[in-house]
């Protein structure tokens, strides 16, 4: 595989949990050296968190393995005059700064943007936060619950009768570490097109009713509010989850050559012709008789079974899986999606970690290395600036 396309690019990373190490971790996989500077003796909370104790005893729990292999560990105490002029070596050649602090925290430290800009005036400087660094609500504390219960996810997600609820992983987290790693890329570009460093603020909240698509733009264009629908579609029907033999199943007949052929597969072809279901609109408004009809003759077979017939004949359909029925599937070993890693400490112990979906020609991004132990890499931060230092200088003096 030729390099990856962020080779050669350099980020100081001082986040903690998920939405910045996320953020990172995608970086690394797209070619990036990443540089995780970590409170000594303590380091990334994420390292204790995870169902395997041990892990977290050894500060390399599973929540922390999750997006931080390939990664180097540095321990500095930014209190600390000495450790803060390792810091700033570092900061004078990196490309990229990542933090996740509350607003103003790091400019408290003595690193505000007028500073960074001193020390490396091509730097791109990435915040990410719950809020954003201005407006009313910049100083509030946030975690994942707090900002899914503020973007309205929570209210469409589950029943009336059971919503409000949490989506079942740290979406905005997630997302906010997502749409930083994107910023921070097309920021990369700009600096090569004008040779300007790029201050990037990342509010988790903004970032995730970004991605909610039409629960968003159909209230602001129409001015009804979405409603909670469970497993199903609001935008068609059938489409959401059904019941089979052995459990449900996934179906998106949205068109009307995929209803007719679904209700012909199951045996029920006189729905077509029924004036509730006959066109688009009229099946939503009956959406609850229709999936009864095809819940009991669904049931007449297993999961499976119906997932292949109906596929091959152009109606959309999969069972639902658990996380580990998700992770044997063959396709997602087809791509190179998991990768097996040694343990940093114990190399008789594999570690496995997730990719980001992304061939770049042909080839999977695959971590370099394994997440680090706390510190691993103290003795080489001299060595690490003085590396930096000097490729910044050679890109210095070509962009100029």
């Amino acid at each position: 595989m030729h390099g990856r396309p962020l080779n050669g690019i350099r980020v100081l990373d001082l986040t903690n949990v998920l939405a910045g190490p996320y953020c990172s971790y995608q970086l690394m996989l797209l070619g990036a050296e990443v540089v995780k500077i970590e409170r000594p003796g303590q380091g990334d909370l994420a390292r204790n968190l995870g169902p395997d104790a041990a892990l977290n005893r050894d500060r390399i729990g599973a929540s922390f393995l999750a997006q931080n292999a390939g990664k180097k560990s540095v321990e500095l105490d930014l209190k600390d005059s000495a450790d803060r002029s390792v810091f700033e070596d570092l900061l004078a050649g990196a490309d990229v700064l990542l933090e996740n602090f509350r607003a103003g925290v790091l400019a408290r430290m003595g690193f505000g943007p007028e500073r960074l800009a001193d020390l490396n005036g091509r730097l791109v400087y990435c915040s990410i936060s719950g809020f954003g660094h201005t407006g009313p609500m910049s100083d509030a504390p946030a975690y994942d619950q707090i900002v899914q219960g503020l973007t309205g996810m929570m209210s469409v997600t589950g029943t009336t009768e059971t919503a409000p609820q949490r989506i079942g992983f740290p979406v905005c987290d997630t997302t906010g570490g997502l749409m930083a790693a994107l910023a921070i890329t097309s920021a990369l570009l700009h600096r090569e097109r004008t040779g300007e460093g790029v201050r990037l603020d990342v509010s988790m909240l903004e970032a995730s009713m970004s991605t909610m698509g039409w629960a968003v733009s159909n209230y602001l264009v129409s001015g009804v509010p979405p409603q909670p629908l469970g497993d199903q579609n609001p935008t068609a029907a059938p489409s959401g989850t059904f019941q089979t033999l052995d459990g449900p199943l996934n179906i998106a007949a949205n068109q009307q050559r995929q209803f007719e052929t679904l209700c012909r597969l199951v045996g029920a072809p006189q729905l077509v012709a029924d004036p509730r279901f006959a066109q688009r609109e009229n099946r939503k408004v009956h959406r609850e008789e229709l999936n009864a009809a095809l819940n009991a003759a669904l049931a007449l077979r297993p999961a499976a079974d119906w997932e292949r017939d109906l596929n091959a004949a152009g109606v959309p359909a999969a069972r639902v899986l658990t996380v580990p029925q998700a992770l044997e599937q063959p396709q997602l070993e087809h791509r190179g999606f998991v990768s097996a890693l040694p343990h940093p400490g114990r190399p008789d112990l594999a570690l496995h970690v997730v990719g980001n979906g992304v061939l770049f020609d042909g080839e999977s991004f695959v971590p370099p290395s394994p997440p680090p132990l706390l510190g691993q890499h103290n003795d080489e931060r001299t060595e690490l600036a003085r590396a930096w230092a000097a490729a910044a200088d050679v890109e210095g003096a070509a962009a100029s």
